[in-house]
């Protein structure tokens, strides 16, 4: 099941705050999606997956100042 986090607005360190917090209430195999817009994320979110050992599934930049990520919980 993916679950979506829409982070965009927020500045950092929110985005990842957030996505910290919404993991522990998924289950083993879900996947959570950020869509984000503050630039330190694109460093801070897949480190703390990688951190994690959460693989990352998608991550693409959506525009000029926006990207999306999804994590997997493992």
């Amino acid at each position: 099941m993916v679950h979506e986090l829409g982070t965009v607005g927020m500045v950092c360190p929110f985005p990842l705050i957030e996505a910290q917090k919404k993991m522990q209430e998924l289950n083993q195999g879900d996947e959570l999606k950020i869509d984000f817009d503050c630039t330190q994320a694109t460093e801070a979110l897949p480190n703390w997956a990688a951190e994690n050992g959460y693989p990352v599934t998608n991550y693409e930049q959506l525009d000029d100042a926006s990207w999306t990520i999804t994590v997997q919980k493992a």
